[in-house]
Parts: structure tokens; sequence; C-alpha cells
């Protein structure tokens, strides 16, 4: 069942559509990720339902109540959504204690002390705050002002949960940690999450599903494990993990050429086509898409496609090769253990997962 539900929605700034007709479903105790480049809208969507944009078109729904409808003339205020909201910045007042900044939305809802003080301690013990209630947040770590800020959110029990970017101002150890505890949070409480994101492993490891996103409209919205495995187009492939592109052209009779340095096109083993290549006309540009560590470097004799290596990188547990192939260039992820050419030789190459773009 449905908990947060976009209709048609649209926003407009002038003449840039940021976000264009778009219709989505969180379900309840989801968490759902938003992920694309910078400007593609999924920021503008999170504010759109937390209600600091309004939309221009479209409805926006939690369960059965409508929060937002311009045809409707229908606007909730942000305060009465009851969602809770951790921002990219850390957003916390210094002049206020660790126990104070938790307890200020519900203060402002003119909650009985009782509750305030009960809701705050809880909120601060499940973001293993309590000990330091009492500190100023500016003698917090990073990551200790953003627990503060999902403290603050959680004291207000909320069913939804609105994460823009929260991790993305602190370091790699810390946003690592902050998003096994969001997820342990959510477990415990219960709230579905939108969570807006620009970091792929943030939004594979939190995500029940994922939207991607491209200039306002949605390219893909499946599982973590379907985008990585089956991306619908060319720019879901380009966007979540490490991707190479050989851009070739049909030759005579079917035949996948691409173009040397000096202009001229070369043949290419016809088996770097993937099953689902459709043939097009002679001349007509396509491309073969593959992953850097799904491809394997094979006997030169053996056929496959046939590169010289360019630079060849030490990166602990694996080598990162970069293989010339034509006037093109593919990298080629092995482990460290493994046997590889070296910088300057030929080699011969295998695509194990190749995917056709035309």
């Amino acid at each position: 069942m449905s908990h947060v539900r976009l209709v048609n929605v649209t926003k407009k700034f002038g003449d840039v559509t940021a976000v264009n007709n778009l219709n989505l479903e969180i379900g309840k105790g989801e968490c759902f990720s938003m992920l694309g480049p910078s400007g593609c809208g999924k920021t503008t969507t999170l504010r759109m339902v937390a209600g600091f944009e309004d939309l221009s078109e479209g409805e926006v729904y939690v369960g059965d109540r409508l929060i937002s409808s311009p045809a409707k003339n229908y606007y909730l205020p942000p305060e009465k959504r009851d969602f809770g909201m951790v921002f990219q910045a850390f957003a916390v007042w210094p002049h206020l204690s660790v126990y104070e900044n938790v307890a200020f939305p519900l203060r402002i809802r003119k909650l009985p002390a009782t509750e305030i003080d009960k809701r705050t301690k809880d909120a601060l013990a499940s973001t293993n705050l309590l000990s330091a209630a009492k500190d100023s947040p500016e003698n917090l770590s990073g990551g200790g002002k953003q627990r503060v800020a999902l403290a603050r959110a959680l004291a207000i029990n909320p069913d939804v949960m609105l994460l823009d970017e929260p991790l993305s101002s602190l370091d790699p150890h810390l946003r690592e940690e902050m998003r096994f505890e969001i997820k342990d949070l959510q477990r415990q409480y219960g709230f579905s999450i939108l969570y807006v994101t620009h970091d792929q492993a943030e939004a594979m490891a939190l995500s029940d599903r994922i939207l991607v996103m491209k200039l306002g409209v949605v390219q893909q919205i499946d599982t973590p494990l379907n985008v990585y495995n089956k991306p619908a187009n060319k720019f879901v492939f380009s966007f979540i993990g490490l991707s190479n592109f050989l851009e070739l052209v049909w030759g005579v009779n079917g035949a996948p050429t691409l173009k040397s340095e000096d202009g001229t096109p070369s043949s290419v083993p016809a088996d770097i086509l993937p099953s689902d290549a459709v043939c097009g006309a002679q001349g007509a540009s396509f491309s073969i898409a593959s992953r850097p560590y799904e491809i394997d470097f094979v006997a030169p004799d053996s056929g496959g496609l046939k590169g010289v290596v360019s630079r060849k990188s030490f990166l602990g547990e694996i080598i990162d090769y970069q293989i010339k192939v034509g006037g093109q260039e593919l990298r080629v992820q092995k482990g460290r253990r493994a046997p590889g050419p070296e910088v300057g030789e030929t080699c011969a190459l295998r695509l194990l997962r190749p995917f056709f773009y035309q």
C-alpha cells in the first residue's frame, strides 16, 4: 500500500521545467532514494513533498490525505505535515544544548513537558547522544551534529522522514557508519524514508527502491540490484557504477566496426555484440557498454578485442588498466594477483556482459 503518492507532479521555474510529470508511490516503511546528478530535480521534488516549494501542477498525498494540489487550491503548510526533515547542512543551533536542539520542535508544538522530556530522551538514546544531552553541539564531531539533526527529526514521531543529502559533508568513514545507523533507526521506528543523494553507494546500501532522474524526468525506478544489473538506458548505465562505452558503427553485412586513429573503420569480433543487439543500417552508430571488472584478458590469438595498454595503476586490491582500442579507451579492473599485461603491450579483451544501446 502506498504511503506517499505523487500524481503528475510538475515544477516550473519560469521557462525551466525542473520536474516533469512525476508519478511516484512510496510504501509504508519503505526506504526510497532519488538519485541523479546535480540539477536533475531530486531536491526540488523533496522540497515539494516537504511543503517548502509549491507544485506547478499535480497532487501530493500521504495515505489518503491530500497535502498539496494547485488545481484544488490546497496547500498544507510544512509544519502541519508532521514530516521529519534532515538537511545536508547540520542545521543545529549552537546556542542551545543538544537536549534543547532536539526538544525545540516539540516545544513549538506546545506538548506537555513530560511528553517533551520523554520523546527527547528517547530520540537521544536512539542516536547514542544521551550522555551528551547537556553539551553544546559545537563540541561534537560532524557525525555527532548529524545525529542531533536525526534525533530532532525522530522526536516528532514522523511517519515519513525526508533526508536531503544528509551525509555529503561527512568524511567517508563517518558517511558509511551513519548510513547504517539511519537504516537501523528506520527498522526501529518503522517510518518511510525519501532520501535524496548523488552518492550511488549510499543509495545502494540504504534503499528498497531507487529512482534515477535526469533533467527532471524519471529514467528508471527499480530495486538497487535491478538498476545496476538491468539499467533501463545508456544514461542509467553511465551513472550507476563505473562504465565503459565503445562507439561503433554497422559495417558491411551487419559487421560491427569502430574507427581507428587514422579515421578508417576497423572490424571487431562479432561476439562483442550481446544477444539483444539489433542490426541497423550500414553506417548507423551504436554503443556497446561494459563494466571494467566484467572484462577479461584473453590469449592474443583467441579472437578477442585488440588493444594496447596505455596505463596500469595499482589500487590496493585491484589493478586498474587503461586500454587503447583504436582511437577509444576502455578501463579494465582485475584482482591484484591476476596476471595481466604491462604498459605498451598489446592485449586481447573479452567483454563478459556487454550492453547494447542505439
